[in-house]
């Protein structure tokens, strides 16, 4: 299968590595995901992975519910990405992808500090760059960070992986009368306010033109379709500020 985008950001919920309504890490969930990765990876595309924690903890959840300081449950938050990130790196190499983990914090015992000159460095050898830590700022999700990265690196297009195989006009585990989007204008997700991701990240990728596509990462195979320019694969959101009706 050959690959429509030189490089990605994949952006992956710490809800991933596990089964629904539990926490910590599955074995054959994260498998799944690295099996995914990896499938994605062989067609040549450059690939970083933002990978969040909420299976371990949510800091907002955790400061709401507290009373704890949101900047610090926030950064304990970040370690929560940390240790995905880790999983996810050592399951990759044990299918001979090589991968480095990056992270946003000071963590040199066990990850590389986020450069951006020497993460281009690990896509020309060829590596799977893990991004760990959000932004490394408290109050920013990441989301926000999966956005910031992508611009950063020059990713082609912003892949975001959830439970639903794209984005709808109203949520449908709720209303079976939802109707999916397969194209929608950034413009039009803000002004709807459709759960996609964050205000922040959203107007990010608008005001940079970064294309995002909201997909079901539980398909088999459905992050290398994307890839090689599927359309049937997911909610493709495009489009800057001057929007042209």
């Amino acid at each position: 299968m050959t690959s429509k985008y030189k490089r990605i950001v994949l952006k992956i919920s710490g809800e991933s590595f596990t089964r629904e309504g539990e926490l910590g890490i599955a074995p054959e969930e994260l498998m799944l995901i690295a099996d995914e990765i990896a499938e994605a990876h062989d067609a040549g595309t450059e690939i970083a992975v933002v990978v969040g924690g909420g299976n371990i903890i949510r800091g907002a959840n955790l400061a709401a519910q507290s009373g704890f300081d949101q900047s610090t449950s926030d950064y304990m938050g970040m370690l929560g990405t940390v240790i995905n990130g880790l999983a996810l790196k050592e399951a990759l190499e044990t299918r001979n992808h090589p991968a480095r983990v990056m992270s946003a914090i000071n963590l040199t015992s066990v990850a590389e500090p986020f450069i951006r000159g020497r993460a281009l460095r690990h896509f020309e050898k060829g590596r799977v760059v893990i991004l760990v830590a959000g932004t490394g700022n408290p109050f920013f999700t990441t989301d926000t960070c999966a956005s910031l990265r992508s611009i950063e690196l020059g990713a082609d297009i912003l892949l975001k992986a959830t439970k639903v195989d794209g984005i709808y006009d109203k949520d449908p585990r709720k209303d079976d009368s939802a109707v999916r989007y397969d194209t929608l204008h950034f413009a039009d997700a803000i002004e709807q306010q459709l759960a996609v991701m964050d205000l922040t990240a959203m107007t990010m990728c608008m005001e940079h033109e970064l294309p995002l596509c909201v997909f079901d990462f539980k398909g088999k195979g459905n992050i290398a379709k994307v890839i090689s320019g599927d359309t049937s694969i997911g909610t493709l959101v495009t489009g800057g500020k001057s929007r042209k009706d």
